[in-house]
């Protein structure tokens, strides 16, 4: 979905990627929906938990794969406001997600075309359809002030 539903959801991922960026964290929000409600949501933390894992998409994931009770979120879609890096979009194909939204790219690190494409990648057994640049301009830019504060300490 990434019509008028999916910049719904999208803004909520943005949303999250706000309580990162005041939380002095890398301004990564997402959310999972299943048949059209939110199910998880989640914010970087892994400078406040000190600890790699904690990119929101995998926060996300593991709290949409509590909700849902199972490791297979094939009737869930993903919106995340930074493209997936290699871990995350390992956890995505994994975890069976048939879809896939992000706003900026991830020139660095992003696995769904940026630096990779893991999601195209024929040898696994399941492939997202991708949606990319939903919101662009607003997450590209939430990460840009993020770095330039940075640059700035």
């Amino acid at each position: 979905m990434d019509g008028p539903e999916g910049i719904i959801f999208m803004r909520e991922a943005y949303a999250e990627a706000l309580v990162a960026y005041r939380n002095g964290e890398t301004p990564v929000g997402c959310v999972i929906e299943r048949r059209g409600e939110i199910i998880a949501r989640a914010a970087n933390a892994r400078a406040a938990k000190k600890n790699a894992l904690y990119h929101a998409e995998l926060i996300a994931l593991n709290a949409a794969c509590e909700y849902v009770g199972d490791w297979r979120l094939d009737e869930c879609a993903m919106y995340v406001t930074v493209e997936p890096c290699p871990m995350c979009a390992g956890a995505i194909i994994q975890s069976r997600l048939p879809f896939v939204a992000y706003g900026a790219k991830n020139a660095k690190a992003g696995c769904a075309g940026s630096v990779l494409d893991l999601f195209a990648v024929p040898g696994f057994n399941h492939q997202p359809i991708v949606a990319r640049g939903l919101m662009e301009a607003e997450c590209g830019e939430l990460m840009s002030m993020f770095f330039k504060g940075l640059r700035e300490r």
